[in-house]
């Protein structure tokens, strides 16, 4: 979970790979609405986000061995959302500064979500709850680095279903 360009996809296929489980990519869980509405600038609202979290715990509450998706779940109530359908998964919260996220915007190509999205994410963005079962990530680590301590935390708190 996170901003956009914090890593989501990334980071979490690589996860996936390595605690032998199939990734899914939350993006393409979207309705097309969704997608026209980011693509042009518009941030999504609850309204917009609420089937399409439900999507995603459903993908994760299928899921019969486990499950990693990359997910936004910005705010508590989205991953509320998700638990109501996936009760056992574990967010990866991948954190990293307004310079890091700028910078990987910059580089970034062929994506939907356009950089001045991101503003309103952080925004929205509500730091995780003592109760929720979750990993903290600086981004700011090497990527074999992150992906290697992702596995090993995740591991010890996760029955198998990621977001």
């Amino acid at each position: 979970m996170g901003v956009s360009g914090c890593g989501k996809t990334t980071i979490g296929a690589l996860v996936a790979h390595e605690l032998g489980l199939p990734f899914t990519d939350g993006d393409s869980l979207h309705p097309v609405e969704n997608i026209a509405k980011m693509a042009a600038g518009t941030p999504l609202d609850d309204a917009d986000r609420g089937p399409w979290l439900d999507t995603v715990g459903r993908e994760l509450a299928g899921s019969v061995n486990g499950l990693v998706v990359a997910c936004s779940a910005l705010k508590r109530s989205y991953r509320d959302a998700i638990r109501a359908q996936a009760p056992d998964a574990v967010f990866l919260h991948l954190d990293g500064s307004r310079e890091i996220l700028d910078s990987r915007h910059e580089g970034r190509s062929g994506h939907f979500m356009p950089a001045a999205l991101l503003e309103s994410q952080l925004a929205t963005l509500e730091p995780l709850g003592a109760d929720e079962p979750a990993v903290v990530m600086d981004i700011s680590a090497p990527v074999d680095a992150l992906v290697g301590d992702a596995v090993v935390r995740l591991r010890g708190s996760a029955p198998g279903h990621a977001a």
